[in-house]
């Protein structure tokens, strides 16, 4: 036989049980496709930022089709209209989800806050952090270095003069800030009520917080005293609002003799402490 005929159907006998061999395979190792929880999948907004408590909405969409959870609005990105989605296809009561955004807390920009040193390196905040609680002289306040921005999937946040800032239009209330944030400064507010906030979290005494940054709380206790619905309180130095009590009189913040509370409304467009630089 032709050397060159005998190796084109070894090749080809070779190719056919190859093809075979994986044909079998796929039918034997094959995963049982769960439509249901496809079906959930392609309503959630596929941010994967893990708000809802699982491993991205791929394990959302499981757990909701398995039974493992039936609440239907873990997802804050998709809000109440995907909560009523995903609902129908898994057979749940669906529920409304309270539109939020995500508030830096903190005001420690490049005119109220000193430096301490000039730091040289890798621009991260986790990264700054180790070294002296970062190059301001306030080891609370924001570095300004954008790791949330990094984790942010919806371009919501950006730098404003060393401090950053959150665009409420833009947030989606992921919490992927909020989980990278090395300061814990980033907090959730109603998107549609008004809210008092306290704009720091410097837990170093009155005297050298003043000395750290002009807005810093001092925890002189006069927003406690204000308050008529006891949702001020004050830890470590700084004071702290309960926003389930708070009903945005802002009362504490005409009392703070600093500046360093601010009645927030994140449902409006011209936003002064947001934009405040």
């Amino acid at each position: 036989m032709n050397p060159i005929l005998l190796a084109v159907i070894v090749v080809a006998a070779i190719g056919i049980i190859a093809a075979v061999m994986l044909a079998v395979a796929s039918i034997v190792m094959a995963v049982p496709v769960d439509e249901k929880a496809e079906k959930i999948r392609e309503e959630l907004p596929g941010a994967n930022c893990g708000a809802c408590g699982f491993s991205g909405c791929d394990g959302y969409a499981a757990a909701l089709s398995k039974g493992e959870t039936t609440c239907t609005t873990l997802c804050s990105p998709g809000g109440s209209e995907v909560s009523k989605k995903i609902a129908a296809i898994a057979g749940l009561a669906a529920g409304e989800i309270a539109p939020q955004a995500a508030v830096v807390l903190c005001q420690g920009n490049n005119h109220n806050a000193g430096t301490k040193l000039n730091y040289v390196g890798v621009k991260s905040c986790k990264m700054a952090t180790q070294l002296y609680g970062g190059p301001k002289d306030c080891i609370y306040g924001c570095i300004g270095f954008g790791d949330c921005i990094e984790a942010c999937p919806y371009d919501a946040i950006h730098i404003c003069d060393g401090v950053a800032r959150i665009n409420p239009l833009a947030c989606r209330a992921c919490k992927a800030c909020i989980k990278t944030c090395p300061k814990g400064l980033i907090e959730l507010l109603p998107l549609h009520q008004a809210k008092a906030a306290v704009l720091c979290a410097n837990k170093d005494k009155g005297a050298l917080t003043r000395k750290e940054c002009k807005a810093g709380c001092i925890g002189c206790m006069k927003c406690v005293k204000a308050c008529e619905y006891d949702a001020v309180k004050v830890e470590n130095f700084c004071a702290k609002v309960d926003y389930d009590k708070c009903i945005g009189c802002g009362k504490c913040h005409e009392a703070c003799p600093v500046g360093a509370i601010d009645v927030i409304e994140l449902g409006k467009i011209a936003l002064k402490s947001i934009n405040r630089i």
